[in-house]
């Protein structure tokens, strides 16, 4: 049976730290960053790049729109 590996891709200069994302996902793939984007927020990025399993859930939360979920299925 083929598992789904997911991946997120954020929109740094949109997010504005919020943290939504980061509580709504189920298996902390998600933290905010101590950098700053250009308006100087601590944005949102995947820290654990093997664990995410492609949910949405830090998608559907994000008030922004700022995050896109792709996910691959691996044999």
């Amino acid at each position: 049976m083929a598992k789904i590996k997911g991946a997120i891709v954020v929109d740094t200069e949109r997010c504005k730290g919020c943290n939504l994302c980061v509580v709504a996902c189920p298996l902390d793939v998600i933290a905010l960053n101590k950098e700053v984007n250009m308006k100087g927020y601590n944005y949102a990025w995947q820290v654990k790049e093997d664990t995410c399993n492609g949910c949405s859930s830090c998608a559907m939360v994000c008030p922004d729109g700022c995050i896109s979920v792709y996910k691959v299925k691996v044999e």
